[in-house]
Formats: C-alpha cells, sequence, structure tokens
C-alpha cells in the first residue's frame, strides 16, 4: 500500500505531500490543477522515464518521494540489489516500509535511492509490480504483458504453478546437466589426465583432518619452544606446590587460621570457603603444569618432520586451496574430490549418459504432465473468466467482445532456447483479445483499447478476479497460498466519455475492488467522487506572481463542497449542494 507521496520543485508543483490511507482514494480538482501530475510523480518513482522539464522554473532540481509498505517480493528485490531492506523502518509502526526517492536535476542528471541508500532506475522498475500498477491515459507502467495476464488468469482461477515449477527445475536439471557431459568431449578427455594428477596428489598427501595443518603449528610452536616452556611450566609448579613457602603451603595454613575464626565468629565461614576454593584451584593448576612439563621434549627430528609436512601442505593448499592460508585445507580435500568425480565422469561416460538420458526422459514427461494439466485448468478459468469480463466491462459504457486466449506452445526446446513456451510458469501463452465494435475481430487488448478503455477494462477484469478469488469460486479444489498479492491500483482518466448510470456503476466497481486492495483514481465526475474513503483536493493557485499546485485531504464538509462543485461548476447552489449530499449519502 502506498502510505505518503511528496512532491518538490516539481513542475507546478512548490511542495506538496499526500498521506494516503487503504480504500479508495480519490483525487479531484478543477481541469488543468494537476491531477495528473502527482501520478506522473508517482510513475517517476516507479521507474518512469524523467526529464530536466519537470524541474520548477528556477529551481536546481526536483525531488520526489514516496513511501510504501513491504512486501516479500519487494525485500527479496532488495536484497538481491545489496540493499537493506530493513533500513526504511518506520519508528511509529515499527513496520519495515520501503522508502523511494528520485532527484532530478535541471541540468539533466538525476539520483535515485531506496531506503536512503543509493540506487538505479532499474532497480525501481523492477520493484514497480511489486508495489503498484498503474494506468495512465495512453499508457500502463509496468504494462499488462504475458506475464501479467497469465497472474491475473491463475488468481481468477485460484491456479497454483509449484507443480510445474518444480517438474521444469528437474528437467532443466537433467538436460543441463546431460548437455554438460555431451559438450566438448575431446576437451573432457584432454582434462582427464590432470584430473587423474591432481586427485592422486591429494589423495597421496593422505590429509587426516581439515584442520591438520592447524594442529601441526600448534605442536610446532610447543617444540620450537620446548626448554622455555619446560622452565616456565616446573617454576610455576615449584612457586604452587613443591618449594618450602609455596602457595599451597601458605593457602593452607592462612586456611587453618580464618577456619578456627569462623568457629567463634560465623561471619568468617564464606571467607574460610574461598580460601578452600583457592587452594584447590592452586592444586590443579600445579598439577597441570607439572603434568604439562613431563610432556615437554625437545626433539629436533619431530620438529623437521612437522616442518616438512607443513611445507607439503603449503603446496597444496597454494594450489588446490585458494591462496594456502590456515583453514583452507578443507578446500583441498574438496578440489580432489570434485576431480575424482569428473575422473569417474570421463571413465564411465556411457554409463552416466544412459541413466541421465533416462532421467531427463522421466523428468520430460512429468513436465508434460503438469503442464498439460494446468493447461486444461488455465482453459477452463479462461471460458469462466470471459464470460464474467464481458459483463462487467459491459456495464462501465462499453460494448465489447471479449475473450481469454491459452495456447499450449508444447514442443521442446533445443540447446538454451529456453523461451518456445516451457518455463516454470507451464508452457502457455496467453493473452486477452478485445472487439470494442460490432462486427470487428477480436485483437489484443493494447492494439485496440485506447487508454480510457484500458483503464476501465483493467478496472472490470481486476473486479471480477478479486470477487471470485474472495468467494473461493476456483472451482478446482488447489490451494490458493502463495498467488500474488493484490497491489496498489492507480486509474487515471477512468471516466472518459461516461456520465450517469454508467458513472455510478464505476464508482461501484472501484469501491468493491478497494475492499481489497489499494485504489487511486482521478476523476471529474461527481457520481465515482461520492465512493471515496479517501478524498484529496488539487488546487492551482497564483502566489507572488507564480502558479503553485497543492494537495489535501477534504474533511467530510469540504467534500460536499467539491462534489457539489462538480456537479454545477464554480457557482455552487442549495439544489447541487442537496444533490451532494444525496450522493455521497447513497454510496455509503
Amino acid at each position: 500500500m502506498l502510505l505518503e507521496l511528496r512532491a518538490e520543485n516539481y513542475a507546478v508543483i512548490d511542495q506538496a505531500v499526500a498521506s494516503l490511507g487503504p480504500g479508495l482514494n480519490l483525487l479531484t480538482g478543477e481541469t488543468g490543477a494537476g491531477k495528473s501530475i502527482l501520478i506522473d510523480a508517482l510513475a517517476l518513482l516507479l521507474g518512469g522515464k524523467a526529464s530536466s522539464d519537470v524541474v520548477r522554473h528556477g529551481a536546481e532540481k526536483a525531488v520526489l518521494g514516496c513511501v510504501f509498505e513491504s512486501t516479500p517480493g519487494a525485500v527479496a528485490i532488495l536484497d538481491a540489489a545489496g540493499i537493506d531492506a530493513g533500513a526504511g523502518r518506520d519508528s511509529g509502526s515499527g513496520s519495515d516500509d520501503i522508502l523511494l526517492r528520485r532527484e532530478i536535476l535541471a541540468g539533466g542528471k538525476g539520483r535515485v535511492f531506496v531506503n536512503n541508500q543509493p540506487a538505479t532506475v532499474a532497480v525501481l522498475r523492477e520493484l514497480a509490480p511489486e508495489l503498484g500498477l498503474i494506468h495512465t491515459q495512453g499508457e500502463t507502467l509496468g504494462s499488462f504483458d504475458q506475464g501479467q495476464q497469465r497472474t491475473l488468469l491463475d488468481r481468477f482461477g485460484g491456479i497454483s504453478t509449484e507443480d510445474v515449477a518444480a517438474a521444469f527445475a528437474a528437467w532443466r536439471a537433467a538436460t543441463e546437466r546431460l548437455e554438460e557431459l555431451q559438450a566438448s568431449e575431446q576437451d573432457r578427455l584432454r582434462m582427464a589426465d590432470l584430473w587423474r594428477f591432481q586427485a592422486r596428489e591429494i589423495a597421496d598427501a593422505q590429509i587426516v583432518a581439515e584442520d591438520e595443518d592447524a594442529q601441526l603449528e600448534a605442536e610446532k610452536r610447543v617444540l620450537a619452544n620446548s626448554e622455555k616452556l619446560y622452565t616456565a611450566a616446573m617454576s610455576a609448579h615449584e612457586l604452587l606446590y613443591e618449594q618450602e613457602g609455596s602457595a599451597e603451603t601458605t593457602l593452607t595454613a592462612a586456611l587453618r587460621h580464618v577456619e578456627e575464626l569462623a568457629r567463634y565468629e560465623p561471619k568468617f565461614a564464606e571467607a574460610a570457603g574461598q580460601l578452600a576454593a583457592a587452594k584447590v584451584a592452586v592444586e590443579e593448576v600445579s598439577a597441570e603444569v607439572r603434568d604439562f612439563a613431563e610432556k615437554v621434549h625437545a626433539s629436533p627430528e619431530r620438529l623437521e618432520e612437522i616442518e616438512d609436512r607443513l611445507a607439503a601442505l603449503d603446496r597444496l593448499k597454494r594450489k588446490y586451496g585458494g591462496g594456502g592460508g590456515v583453514g583452507m585445507l578443507g578446500e583441498v580435500v574438496r578440489f580432489g574430490e570434485e576431480a575424482a568425480r569428473r575422473l569417474a565422469e570421463v571413465e564411465n561416460r556411457d554409463a552416466l549418459l544412459a541413466e541421465l538420458g533416462v532421467r531427463e526422459e522421466r523428468d520430460r514427461a512429468a513436465y508434460r504432465r503438469a503442464a498439460g494439466e494446468l493447461t486444461a485448468l488455465r482453459t477452463a478459468a479462461a471460458r469462466r473468466l470471459e464470460k464474467l469480463a464481458t459483463a462487467e466491462i459491459n456495464d462501465l459504457a462499453m460494448q465489447v467482445k471479449f475473450k481469454v486466449e491459452v495456447v499450449a506452445e508444447k514442443q521442446i526446446p533445443f540447446g538454451n532456447d529456453n523461451n518456445v513456451g516451457w518455463t516454470v510458469h507451464g508452457w502457455d501463452r496467453i493473452e486477452y483479445l478485445i472487439a470494442t465494435n460490432a462486427g470487428e475481430p477480436v485483437k489484443p487488448l493494447e492494439e485496440i483499447a485506447s487508454g480510457g478503455e484500458m483503464s476501465r477494462v483493467m478496472l472490470a477484469l481486476k473486479v471480477t478476479v478479486e470477487e471470485s478469488f474472495a468467494a473461493g469460486n476456483a472451482g478446482n479444489g488447489r490451494k490458493k497460498a502463495g498467488l500474488p498479492t493484490p497491489r496498489m491500483l492507480v486509474f487515471d482518466e477512468i471516466d472518459i466519455g461516461i456520465g450517469g448510470r454508467a458513472a455510478e456503476a464505476v464508482g461501484r466497481k472501484l469501491k468493491m475492488l478497494s475492499k481489497r486492495q489499494q485504489v487511486v483514481c482521478i476523476t471529474h465526475l461527481p457520481q465515482i467522487a461520492a465512493f471515496a474513503d479517501q478524498h484529496f483536493l488539487i488546487e492551482k493557485a497564483d502566489k507572488d506572481g507564480r502558479t503553485r499546485t497543492s494537495i489535501r485531504r477534504m474533511d467530510d464538509g469540504e467534500r460536499e463542497r467539491e462534489v457539489a462543485r462538480m456537479l454545477s461548476g464554480a457557482k455552487l447552489t442549495e439544489t447541487s449542494l442537496e444533490h451532494a449530499r444525496n450522493l455521497l449519502a447513497s454510496s455509503r
């Protein structure tokens, strides 16, 4: 959900802030007030193309910003881009919001920030489908492409693609493994001698543990300093225990005196306990350093043996361990295992090819089954969507023929051609077709519908899908978990060429859609404005010789006057005010 939209020095806007809420957010104002300017600003924040022309005259830069509620998909995009998704935490709500900011300089350059961290326009474009979809006159930001058409149909039908995605991943892995084994066979045979040498060299080293070098380094330090260590250990032992006046002797005598005190003064009981514990600790340390001293032996032969072994391990680490530091011995072991595996593949190529061939055939058949089932589900859902969506579209002052085409592209991709039809979403090509005039053939939606018609068609489709989804009318019993979450939707110029009952129908559909997702809409019609949950007025005024556009949320009284203005023009009458009150009352 879009929580806040800000614009500063943008076009005719000096400074404007809109705090949006859930449900239906409607923007109204007189013609030319700049309603679409705010939608254009939001489009730029979602990756639209920028121009220095939008910078307010006399300003160095235009600054646009917005705050969206976060989604799991958006967090994944930010993580992949190396942006801290938690940096947008809102201290008021405690939630992780997403802060977008875009600066457009008068000189033509610009900067992008996401959660106050530098980013690119490409990141904004990637985030756009997760955060919002904007339908504007003549253009759809995050256009209604094949992927979105497929997603909408799957949501309508309650169709999950998890099974086909798993089948595709298994088949593709088997295919790639088979292609890898079949490719460059000559090179693999030439490499076999090298792999054989590498595997044998590492195996012959008989590495006993991945930290063998660390253990040897510790032993080497002891041997290299054996005399010093023996002297220190024995001196400590004597001071603690052996010699006259040792710590143990002194503590024993002191303990005896304090225990005597404790017999007459109980407060010394704790002190006696502490001395007893200290005496035990001294005895333990004394025994430990004595045992250590007994094990320390100067052995030039063992020291030389360790140094030779460490040198051999260092050579292996430099060759196979990524640099030779301590802890790289594990990489040497794994390198040897990988070399042995590759060698085994070459030596057992025929058997592996046969095994992989069987696996690829099995996984291919499994994908065909899963994709075929998905096609059947989508085809049935398409017929239902056609019928319901046609009725919804025709309620909005249009007379159309609407069709959803599901074409299964079943041919197997060859080589790296992974775009023939086999994908994680199935092999179906889904296209929405429409004819807006009687007798005309249906054609792709984006080729036929005007901007206003496209917005109304999208509204009708969204209402149809969300009603069906909420009612659980999928008809196939599949779980709906994991299906896309509805996003914030923006509709601009949705009311072109309509009025009366059709306008009221549009208003009711917007209201219905906004119950399950946030909707932002610009309208010129009072019948639509009456349905707003949040009603914003866009005003343009001249101040100090400059035109300024502002935005503010209206209270109930202001809404009544604005709806009356939309009904009768600038001059308000008691009749228009009464009509406005009736409209607002009937829309609740």
